[in-house]
């Protein structure tokens, strides 16, 4: 079912929200628009919200640019895609990718249950991210 205009402003408002935290570095208003639970996907790993700090610390910082999301409701749930591209601010190189969303409606407002990032690669391929991360073993 598709969004009403209240759900996708309120689910626009929530990403353009993690867009803005991020390439401000607000590690902890980032992680606010999440689920207690929720789930983190990169990298072929799922971080919960008490890894989720650690990988922010130790990414590139850089500015994320995002395109409004593509969303369906289904009743307090929704899901979501959104398309995104990422600029390292050392050196202005850009990774392409997006996000696929799981969105909860709670009394605070809508949050994310768990976001997956797939990159986009220059061989024309796809996928989750190379096992690098960098806060594991």
């Amino acid at each position: 079912m598709a969004a009403t205009i209240d759900d996708q402003l309120a689910i626009q408002d929530l990403t353009t929200r993690y867009a803005q935290h991020l390439s401000r570095h607000e590690i902890d208003d980032l992680v606010a628009l999440f689920l207690p639970d929720a789930i983190y996907h990169a990298f072929n790993t799922d971080y919960s919200m008490e890894e989720f700090p650690a990988l922010l610390t130790a990414a590139p910082r850089g500015q994320l640019i995002i395109n409004p999301p593509l969303i369906d409701i289904d009743g307090d749930l929704g899901t979501g895609s959104q398309h995104y591209i990422f600029i390292d601010q050392r050196n202005h190189d850009m990774r392409l990718a997006w996000y696929d969303d799981l969105y909860t409606r709670t009394e605070s407002g809508w949050r994310f249950a768990r976001r997956t990032t797939t990159f986009l690669r220059r061989d024309g391929g796809m996928d989750h991210g190379k096992e690098h991360d960098p806060v594991r073993p």
